[in-house]
């Protein structure tokens, strides 16, 4: 996989200390699709902190490996566990290092917001997610992995894809006043325009 291939590639990332989910996207010409989608598995490694530096490492080499211009990642589910949400909170933290580490961008969005972006339904179900992913990007069922996990991940990378072709994304503006505020530029560039014609 080339990287001129596309105009953009988006890493999507699903944290987690005992299964990590990832999913590349690459967009050409306005259209995702599917580049790659796998699991790390970290259940095997007793040790919390080992787990933690084989997420940063495996995230390190997807970056390395397919140069994404951004990465979406899943936030933390607030559940009434502490101590897992602690952990989680560093495998989200590790990974986020890495990509970082080599300068790219990252957006974060909760997981009933990504569930809405693909579904349509911030409540859906992981397998509903999946068969969704499946039939927008046109991948082919016998590559579907068996671990939800990969296909969270790429669906974060695609709600980040809906979200950036939105005049204002979650991430940045909250309103088209606030997006004028954040570019002063844009709307120079419209009123340029209209005087023209």
């Amino acid at each position: 996989m080339a990287k001129d291939e596309f105009d953009k590639i988006i890493i999507g990332i699903d944290p987690g200390t005992n299964v990590m989910g990832y999913g590349l996207l690459g967009v050409k010409g306005g259209k995702p699709s599917l580049i790659a989608m796998g699991v790390l598995q970290l259940s095997k490694m007793e040790d919390h902190y080992m787990r933690l530096r084989r997420i940063y490492e495996r995230v390190l080499s997807l970056v390395e490996e397919f140069l994404p211009d951004e990465m979406a990642i899943e936030a933390p589910f607030y559940g009434k566990n502490v101590q897992s949400m602690l952990k989680l909170g560093r495998a989200q933290g590790v990974a986020m290092a890495a990509a970082l580490g080599r300068q790219v961008p990252i957006a974060e969005y909760e997981p009933r917001k990504i569930k809405m972006a693909i579904t349509g339904n911030g409540a859906a179900s992981k397998e509903q997610v999946a068969m969704m992913l499946q039939r927008q990007l046109n991948i082919d069922p016998a590559t579907m992995p068996d671990l939800l996990d990969a296909t969270d991940a790429l669906a974060a990378a695609l709600c980040h894809y809906y979200e950036s072709k939105k005049p204002f994304p979650s991430a940045g503006a909250k309103s088209w006043k606030d997006f004028i505020k954040k570019h002063p530029e844009r709307l120079a560039q419209r009123q340029t325009g209209e005087a023209d014609n």
